[in-house]
């Protein structure tokens, strides 16, 4: 038996053990930014309160360059309306289409940040794309931890296992905590299909057999995405679903799509795709854990265009 059999064996076990022992099973709440389309979670254990939050959005004004935190500062209220202690920010990649605002929630919430060792990789092209200079570290050393596959950490009572799902990009990880995955950008809604594999590092091959590992998860195993666009035909937003659900009904991906069917489709599909629109300012300062660039000798930060680049 592989590694990756053992960790998907493993966290099989957690799933089911979740749904047996509802103690085990943690409390989920989203927050949805219409202008990038994401949801957040804060996940929590019920027994403890100790809280983890995911995949958070900094609010920015692309005209002008403007920050803000309404978004975070929902996230803030929930935390302190529920008296929950945050161990943990997560990053299930860094994200093309927003900007994190885990440096702002730690400031006053603390907690640890974490994201997948990948993420390395990431900044490597990255750096060299925007020629981020020697000061800039190609070494995650921006995270308080970098999470391989298989491993493991306490959320209270609650153990996460953090399964490498690359793809989509080289660093996506997805976190099972009790009997549910936090799977990020590699699925979104049964009628939507999946995440596009274009980017530096994607691999619409990859991107396939992470999401059939993550489908080889127990059928009630609740999977929470990071986007929702509507599906056509659909009036509203939707982040929660199924394992059961995806492999029945996924537009891209489901039960009988083989490998090949799906590389086709999703290059394709990804060739008439536009670039995300903050996509600029999101990778430079998401590759940085969330932090501006540091200020010039005018005391302003600034965001690189690369022009012709991309």
């Amino acid at each position: 038996m592989t590694k990756t059999d053992t960790v998907l064996d493993e966290a099989t076990e957690q799933v089911r053990r979740a749904r047996v022992e509802k103690c085990k099973r943690p409390t989920i709440a989203g927050f949805f930014d219409e202008a990038t389309n994401t949801i957040s979670y804060v996940v929590h254990d019920p027994a403890t309160r100790q809280a983890a939050i995911t995949d958070s959005v900094l609010d920015y004004e692309a005209a002008s360059g403007r920050t803000s935190n309404s978004s975070a500062d929902r996230i803030i209220e929930y935390v302190d309306a529920h008296a929950l202690s945050v161990a943990w920010h997560i990053e299930t990649h860094a994200h093309a289409d927003h900007i994190s605002a885990a440096p702002f929630l730690q400031e006053k919430l603390g907690g640890k940040l974490g994201i997948g060792r990948g993420i390395i990789k990431v900044q490597d092209v990255f750096g060299k794309l925007f020629n981020a200079g020697t000061d800039f570290q190609r070494d995650g050393s921006q995270f308080d931890r970098l999470f391989d596959d298989g491993d493991s950490f306490a959320l209270g009572e609650l153990e996460t296992i953090v399964l490498h799902v690359p793809g989509h990009t080289p660093a996506d990880m997805a976190f099972i905590i009790g009997d549910a995955a936090f799977v990020g950008d590699t699925m979104f809604m049964p009628d939507f299909g999946t995440a596009r594999a274009d980017f530096p590092g994607g691999d619409a091959g990859q991107l396939f057999r992470s999401i059939r590992r993550l489908l080889a998860l127990p059928d009630e195993t609740r999977l929470f995405l990071c986007h929702d666009y509507k599906a056509p035909g659909r009036d509203v937003y939707a982040w929660e679903t199924t394992v059961r659900q995806q492999r029945e009904g996924n537009v891209h991906v489901k039960d009988g799509v083989t490998e090949e069917e799906f590389v086709a489709m999703r290059n394709a599909r990804d060739a008439t795709l536009s670039m995300p629109a903050l996509i600029m300012p999101s990778v430079q300062v998401n590759i940085r854990g969330g932090r501006l660039p540091e200020p010039e000798e005018n005391g302003v930060a600034y965001i690189k265009i690369p022009v012709n680049a991309l």
